[in-house]
């Protein structure tokens, strides 16, 4: 008797890419959020009093509550309760914080007895920068558990077909919201303030109205990944309640942290990332002090950031899925964000060009393409697929250590010698780093033979 052959909604290929424009759009809403304020910073110190040492911890506050184990939290919630429930929660969360975030620094709540109360201790953060703190760490939440879900729900979209790109492609329209945010924000400001201080709350409000956008077309995903799912299990290629051996359990973890290359992986994601995500907090600042420029040129000419990136990634990830070479990227991408980072240290000062801040800028978007695009698609080669999204989460949460440090370390740094020469060091040092780590990443896949370096689509024999 013939197999029948089932023809799977992923199969389809109209039907996986607008998923993934679906879950990659509501990333897209959240990296404008995260980065609404970085534009802003000069003229939040004007208009609320932040210091270099508020902004800093406002800028750690996104990950405070991951790093103190929610983070684990949301990796336990991905894999027993599924990509549907998780992503409509994280997508809440985001919603929920901004809203808070809004509030803490809306012109209003500046003369209430809740912001009076918040001003009375740790008077070197005012009340709207706690409160701001405050949204920006129920934010972080849904945000960091929103990538491990978008990651999770990728691969198995698709699972044996353009998993790099698909990855890689997501990525991209993410970034595009940071390029997005740093001309909008600006203008947005402008319109609507005054003629002597520009809103810092117009801003914040559109990227919020846009989170709940973003959460509607996550809910939109829901509906087909149910109706891929119920496929799955008329094809026998799913049951609709797991087995035994496939249910997730808290003992699982412990697999986890006993396997080397997770711990390659994780150092390896905290220590780049967190030479670019902090870099991004104080980008246009450092533009607009070190080439003598208005805060919303500073924050145009980082804009050019992701471009390159962009418009790089998916090649990267079709170069992934047919030739491979993962692991030998990430050497290269640290190479360059080394070089990148000296020379902002050393080299922009000496010469403040605006073409070539531009050119170091976008020179830095390639190391953003090569390290992310080869650095995700690796996980499922090395973790077990029933414990997959605890992966995510936990490599996300050692990540969070260092993108929750870095930040306040380089408020202080700042503070403290009133120039960006040691906290571009500082950033350098950890491209360094995670160079000897992508090292040792090679070598370790070459004697365990995990298939970094292999094609992610598979020719049959």
């Amino acid at each position: 008797m013939a197999k029948k052959v089932y023809q799977l909604l992923n199969d389809n290929p109209v039907a996986r890419w607008s998923a993934l424009i679906l879950i990659a759009l509501m990333m897209f809403f959240a990296y404008m959020f995260v980065d609404v304020m970085s534009p802003l910073k000069t003229l939040v110190e004007q208009s609320r009093g932040w210091s270099d040492n508020a902004f800093g911890n406002y800028a750690s506050a996104e990950y405070i509550l991951n790093v103190c184990g929610f983070l684990f939290i949301a990796g336990i919630i991905l894999d027993k309760m599924g990509i549907r429930f998780t992503g409509v929660l994280s997508a809440s969360l985001m919603v929920v914080g901004a809203g808070i975030k809004y509030i803490g620094i809306s012109d209003w709540f500046q003369t209430t007895g809740l912001a009076e109360w918040l001003n009375s201790w740790w008077v070197t953060m005012p009340a709207s920068a706690k409160m701001a703190s405050l949204g920006f760490m129920i934010f972080g939440c849904g945000c960091e558990m929103a990538g491990t879900t978008v990651s999770k729900s990728i691969a198995k979209w698709f699972k044996g077909k353009e998993m790099a790109l698909a990855m890689g492609l997501e990525m991209a329209i993410a970034r595009l919201g940071v390029f997005a945010v740093m001309w909008i924000a600006p203008i947005i400001a402008a319109k609507f303030g005054t003629e002597t201080m520009q809103s810092i709350v117009a801003p914040v409000a559109f990227c919020s109205l846009l989170l709940c956008i973003g959460l509607i077309f996550f809910i939109v995903f829901c509906v087909m990944d149910k109706k891929f799912d119920k496929q799955l299990v008329a094809a026998g290629m799913a049951t609709e309640e797991k087995s035994p051996e496939d249910e997730f359990h808290i003992s699982d973890l412990g697999k986890i942290f006993k396997s080397r290359m997770f711990w390659i992986v994780a150092g390896l994601c905290v220590l780049y990332y967190s030479a670019i995500f902090p870099f991004q907090r104080f980008a246009p600042n450092f533009l607009e002090v070190t080439l003598k420029v208005d805060a919303q040129t500073g924050a145009q000419l980082f804009s050019v950031f992701p471009i390159l990136a962009m418009c790089l990634t998916p090649f990267l990830g079709i170069f992934l899925d047919r030739k491979g070479k993962g692991a030998s990227m990430l050497m290269v991408g640290a190479i360059i964000m080394i070089v990148c980072h000296l020379s902002f240290a050393f080299l922009l000062p000496l010469y403040p060009q605006k073409w070539f801040a531009v050119l170091l800028i976008v020179t830095l978007g390639v190391s953003f393409s090569l390290v992310p695009a080869a650095l995700w698609p690796s996980v499922p080669k090395i973790i077990d697929e029933k414990v997959l999204g605890s992966a995510y989460c936990l490599i996300f949460w050692v990540q969070n250590i260092g993108l929750c440090l870095v930040p306040m370390l380089i408020g202080a740094v700042l503070a403290s010698t009133g120039g960006y020469l040691v906290p571009m060091i500082i950033f350098s040092t950890f491209g360094i780093l995670a160079f000897f780590l992508s090292i040792f990443l090679k070598i370790e896949d070459r004697r365990k033979n995990y298939g970094l370096e292999e094609p992610n689509i598979k020719k049959d024999e």
